[in-house]
């Protein structure tokens, strides 16, 4: 059970007038679909505005992550707790990376999307373009875990590196007993602030929905579609099974959770993805939302922000038939046991190019660049259609995560059934407003104390 106690809201429900903002997202998605394929070049230079929507909500994550985490372990009296938590959590990842790229692999073994289609010089050109200077091996990106300072683990908007700081500082306070409370006091109140700023930062949804899909479409256009269709309908429907059916089930045997069910409780987060083709448009939210939800501080703290570098489900099967696709569109198809290297060499690249804008084909062309030069030439038959594979990566990303953030607590015991069965009931609404639950959330004392009473009981 988890130590943070929830109680139903007993004061009356104020109207919930976000319900206007996300009718205006979906308006504005129709809209800059419109505007892409009538006007594409025009649509083309609106994508800054998508872009700074994102940014916004970017900025906000480092914040975020710092005062959930610290305020989780803080509040928790065993460390071990932490450590078991993060444990399960990796090796959840890493199996479920594994899953996703066995299917990647059956799927794209058997449609074969690349086979038949011509690569010109002009698409190699492309191809070698997307070889990102950026992309790190994995001594970098172990060692870009540790910021210059605390303060640049902000300030250079790395997730893994707030993460890390906020770990010292949470253990460092639960050192400090009750001495470190008036500190984990002030970290709420700057926690309620930083969501405040976040729920105001919303309302600009719509505009930025607009200026990124209509770039989007104007960028791609229909002939790319068209083309490229066979892999696209393969890439979807193969996230569609991993997803209803892999993590579905998973769900269900582990928490007694319908898939569905949960998924409806996120939707608006699915739509902001859906129209920002960026998961970590709805980290902050998702944070929100599964404290919101029963699942206690330490474990969304640190499955959450570790699940966005390391749970990536949805780029390990694109990375899985992309690569299929060009092998086949090359004319040199890969024998199984050469698909399986390249693809657990992909599986580490993943990690080291976590924080690369556009991840996805960036990774991929690395990756191939670093195992399987002669295929980078062909990443550019998919350059067109990337920006529309993204928004399946995307969804597939925040999917796993969320679910992941429901089995992790199930497994530890770190999480209130009631309230879960209550929340997905509707009976307890998210407050749009504040993005905080402000009656079912402790204060740090109180939820130190809530603590000791359980291991009392236990």
């Amino acid at each position: 059970m988890a130590s943070t106690t929830h109680t139903a809201p007993t004061a009356p429900a104020k109207r919930d007038r976000t319900h206007y903002l996300y009718i205006a997202v979906i308006v504005a998605v129709a809209l800059g679909i419109a505007v892409g394929l009538i006007a594409p070049d025009f649509a083309v230079e609106l994508k800054p505005i998508g872009t700074g929507f994102v940014n916004l909500i970017k900025m906000m994550i480092s914040p975020i992550i710092f005062c959930t985490i610290v305020l989780g372990i803080g509040s928790v009296r065993k460390a071990a707790k932490v450590g078991a938590v993060g444990g399960i959590a990796l090796v959840y990842f890493l199996i479920m990376s594994l899953v996703a790229l066995g299917i990647g692999l059956v799927v794209g073994n058997i449609v074969e999307p690349g086979t038949g289609l011509a690569v010109t010089d002009a698409i190699k050109e492309t191809g070698q373009a997307q070889v990102s200077p950026e992309a790190k091996d994995t001594t970098e990106f172990l060692l870009g875990i540790i910021p210059t300072t605390i303060v640049s683990a902000f300030t250079g908007g790395e997730v893994l590196q707030t993460l890390l700081v906020a770990l010292l500082a949470g253990f460092a306070l639960q050192a400090m007993g009750n001495a470190g409370q008036p500190i984990l006091r002030g970290i709420e109140h700057i926690q309620r602030l930083v969501f405040r700023i976040l729920a105001m930062v919303m309302w600009a949804a719509p505009i930025g929905a607009f200026g990124a899909i209509a770039a989007v479409t104007g960028s791609a256009g229909l002939d790319a579609l068209k083309s490229l269709a066979v892999l696209m309908i393969g890439f979807y429907i193969t996230c569609f099974l991993f997803v209803f059916i892999v993590l579905g089930a998973l769900l269900k045997i582990v928490a007694g959770l319908n898939i569905f069910t949960l998924f409806k409780y996120l939707g608006r987060e699915f739509l902001l993805i859906l129209s920002t083709s960026s998961s970590e448009s709805a980290l902050p939210r998702l944070i929100a939302k599964m404290e919101h939800l029963g699942v206690s501080k330490p474990v969304v703290g640190i499955t959450v922000p570790t699940g966005y570098s390391f749970n990536l489900d949805g780029t390990m099967i694109y990375m899985t038939m992309a690569s299929l696709f060009i092998a086949d569109a090359m004319g040199t198809p890969m024998a199984i046991g050469e698909q399986v290297a390249l693809l657990l060499f992909l599986l580490v690249a993943s990690k080291g190019a976590a924080g690369v804008t556009g991840a996805g084909l960036a990774t991929l062309a690395g990756g191939l660049q670093s195992h399987k030069p002669a295929l980078v030439d062909g990443v550019g038959l998919i350059v067109g259609i990337d920006r529309f594979m993204s928004e399946a990566r995307a969804l597939t990303n925040f999917a796993g995560n969320a679910v992941a953030t429901v089995l992790i607590g199930t497994w530890t015991k770190e999480i209130d059934k009631a309230r879960v069965n209550e929340v997905l009931a509707g009976n307890a609404p998210f407050d749009e407003a504040t993005l905080l639950d402000d009656h079912g959330v402790a204060a740090p004392a109180e939820a130190e104390a809530d603590g000791e009473k359980e291991l009392a009981k236990a």
